[in-house]
């Protein structure tokens, strides 16, 4: 906990001096100072058993903190311990509690302004931060899944008691599956710069919003390699922080002015993957401090795995495969699926038209089998159509890919890459009477307003020539597009 005023007793006056004590440290709340010792403790992530250790630590905690709170962090000193050296401390200014982030959403007091100006700083400190070769392996994937990993077996010894081990076991399983398919991504946004020296350690009780600005607070300064790497993974401990205090709101509009900010972009899901590890973080650490003794920290917990869990499943990287015979209503299934979905739509026809050179309102009608809709050639456009796709979900991003898929063949390749990248694979089928597919296709025909080239007859005929699909879920298209789409949208949660 960082210091700061103790809450306000009866009667609106604050104590003149308090102690305040968390699973590693104690501070002393004296007037307007603060003085924050280390315990002589040992829990796994950090030693501070001897002196010279805590020396290190509290001469660390303020040089790596004056980067965001200069004139908060004053100096250090030695306490006065009978028999010995003296304590090592870190003198600091004291700050109003009535002003932590924490404190304010707790109120549901209006943050927005605080919240711009705190993206602004933090995205500054992020642009100045070194951009090291410890920085650059904690944010690659071997590191990023280590740290996972060690994490889980730490928390091991609370499941059953404060933690559900089976979820547990399911947040590692889908954040390892992410990061076997995203290794992609995560070298590209080191080699792009976004792996820095940071914080480490954001959490909203640490922010005091001040009238002349933000003061942040109590970065990780024990362990460099938790303190550097993506800094979309160091703004998620934030935005984690916010949704654990019911507003989830907030944190994902921190990240987005960030990136707005520092002009980053990333996918979705990886914001997901990295809020999820931030979670799993806190869990851990309310898994010590039950251990502790301290009896609010196993229901938080289970809060915090929870939060962990929820977008762990948020970013899992999906391709949808929405196939069937020409007008049973495939690309319009697709085209809703990319909007609700957040994804990106490959279309075959679209595709097909590009490689041959053509603009697609061009007719490019042809006998079954035969011009640009060859086998040849239809080899070609599923080819690079699953080439496409490979490339985004590589890099985090869903896809929906709007084929016919008729062939087993083409369907066996689009499997092979969503298990290459580890990428959860969804397949509709599109479906409706004849009758309504004839209709369809003939008035399509007649306004020449779509991009596939299927009349009434080769609908007919690619229908009677579709090859079973196993696995497919039947989407019916007979009913309204909006409730076909609802069934296309289970069914893809289902998947």
């Amino acid at each position: 906990m960082t210091p700061a005023r103790p809450p306000t007793q009866a009667g609106g006056a604050e104590p003149y001096a308090m102690a305040v004590e968390t699973h590693t440290g104690a501070v002393l709340l004296v007037g307007d100072l603060a003085y924050k010792v280390k315990k002589p403790v040992s829990v796994g992530f950090l030693d501070w058993t001897s002196r010279a250790d805590r020396l290190r630590a509290i001469e660390d905690e303020l040089s790596l903190n004056r980067r965001l709170a200069p004139d908060v962090y004053l100096g250090t000193g030695l306490l006065p311990v009978p028999g010995g050296d003296g304590e090592p401390v870190l003198v600091m200014r004291r700050l109003p509690a009535d002003r932590r982030l924490s404190t304010l959403v707790a109120q549901g007091r209006d943050v927005d302004d605080a919240l711009r100006a705190l993206a602004h700083q933090l995205a500054a400190f992020h642009l100045r931060g070194a951009t090291t070769s410890a920085a650059a392996a904690a944010a690659g994937p071997a590191e990023t899944l280590r740290r996972w990993e060690v994490n889980h077996e730490r928390m091991r010894p609370a499941f059953g008691e404060w933690i559900d081990g089976e979820a547990a076991e399911l947040l590692l399983e889908r954040a390892s599956a992410y990061l076997r398919g995203r290794a992609t991504l995560l070298e590209e946004r080191v080699s792009r710069g976004w792996a820095r020296d940071g914080h480490g350690d954001l959490l909203a009780e640490d922010v005091f919003c001040l009238d002349d600005g933000p003061r942040v607070l109590d970065c990780l300064d024990f362990d460099e390699r938790l303190r550097v790497g993506d800094v979309l993974a160091d703004m998620a401990f934030l935005a984690m922080d916010l949704e654990r205090l019911g507003r989830a709101d907030l944190g994902w509009r921190l990240l987005e002015l960030h990136r707005e900010m520092t002009g980053d972009s990333w996918p979705p899901s990886l914001a997901h993957h990295h809020v999820a590890y931030r979670a799993q973080v806190r869990t851990l650490v309310s898994c010590v401090r039950a251990g502790q003794g301290d009896a609010a920290a196993g229901a938080q917990a289970a809060q915090l795995l929870d939060i962990a869990t929820r977008h762990a499943a948020a970013a899992r990287v999906r391709m949808v495969l929405v196939g069937g015979s020409p007008a049973t209503g495939k690309s319009t299934i697709a085209a809703g699926l990319g909007d609700r979905l957040d994804a990106t739509v490959l279309r075959s026809d679209e595709i097909r038209k590009e490689l041959a050179g053509r603009s697609v309102p061009d007719d490019c009608a042809a006998e079954l089998r035969s011009g640009i809709y060859s086998e040849a050639w239809t080899d070609r456009t599923y080819d690079e159509l699953l080439r496409r796709a490979g490339r985004l979900v590589a890099r985090g991003e869903c896809v929906v890919l709007d084929a016919t898929w008729a062939e087993r063949k083409r369907r066996r390749a689009a499997r092979a890459v969503a298990e290459a990248t580890s990428t959860d694979l969804v397949e509709l089928r599109c479906v409706v009477d004849a009758e309504t597919a004839r209709q369809r296709a003939a008035a399509r025909a007649r306004t020449g307003a779509d991009v596939s080239d299927a009349d009434a007859s080769i609908a007919s005929a690619l229908a009677a020539s579709f090859e079973p699909w196993d696995g497919a879920a039947a989407i019916s298209t007979a009913s309204s597009p909006a409730a076909s789409l609802d069934t296309a949208l289970a069914a893809v949660e289902r998947g």
